[in-house]
């Protein structure tokens, strides 16, 4: 059945966002990332009091790919 559709405003969308009006199937969004992080990365909270004296992250990696990500068109 045909959706009927109003005004819309889309303020932003995401990198693997989907934005879709209508009818639909399959709504599959698909990324892939890759994060290197040291000592006292991904803290959060108040007041924190983080000490990391000596930090070292290795991104040696010789992989040409860690996960791919294959278009279903």
């Amino acid at each position: 059945m045909p959706a009927l559709v109003g005004a819309i405003k889309v303020n932003a969308i995401g990198s693997s966002g989907v934005f879709h009006v209508g009818d639909v199937f399959i709504v599959s969004p698909t990324s892939a990332i890759r994060t290197f992080a040291g000592a006292g990365s991904f803290n959060t909270g108040n007041g924190l009091n983080v000490s990391s004296s000596y930090s070292v992250t290795s991104v040696n990696d010789s992989d040409v790919a860690d996960q791919n990500v294959v278009a279903n068109i």
